[in-house]
């Protein structure tokens, strides 16, 4: 099999990469790039472990081809914090509501409420819930998760957190 240049900005930064075409995102992301906080499962796309945010999207990095990010924007959970170590608005509400036991999953999560309450979104309680349905999280973390997910929906609409 042939490789191929990719160029990508990750959490800011450039990277070029040789990959071979069949490579995933998340294997390049892992093994070439070195970020290790997008987790692998099931690699069918259906646990949501190694959700990332690509061009603003939340995109399942284990069914993206590493050639289909060339160009692209990509933010991995370890890109979320500021440089001086402030947690974003997803992971603090997160900490604060204890919504993680293992932490496998819970990457995957941030990333994922994060695409979705960036900007000036104002995502409903319910919208976020429902995306939360594509995440499995078998350590049962799903209650501080869903509190979380609650709590950024009010914040968005201007109640109370």
């Amino acid at each position: 099999m042939s490789d191929h240049q990719i160029g990508l900005t990750i959490n800011g930064r450039r990277h070029v990469a040789s990959v071979e075409g069949r490579m995933t995102l998340a294997d390049m992301l892992r093994d070439d790039a070195g970020y290790t906080g997008v987790h692998l499962g099931c690699e069918h796309g259906v646990c949501g472990a190694c959700t990332v945010i690509v061009d603003g999207r939340a995109v399942r990095s284990c069914l993206m081809l590493a050639v289909q990010a060339d160009e692209t924007e990509i933010k991995t959970v370890e890109g979320l914090a500021e440089p001086d170590g402030t947690l974003h608005p997803v992971q603090q509400t997160m900490r604060e509501e204890h919504a993680l036991q293992c932490g496998f999953c819970t990457p995957g999560v941030v990333m994922t409420l994060a695409a979705l309450t960036s900007g000036n979104a104002q995502p409903s309680e319910e919208s976020l819930l429902k995306a939360l349905s594509g995440h499995i999280c078998r350590c049962t973390g799903y209650q501080g998760i869903r509190r979380a997910a609650k709590r950024l929906a009010a914040a968005g609409s201007g109640d109370a957190a």
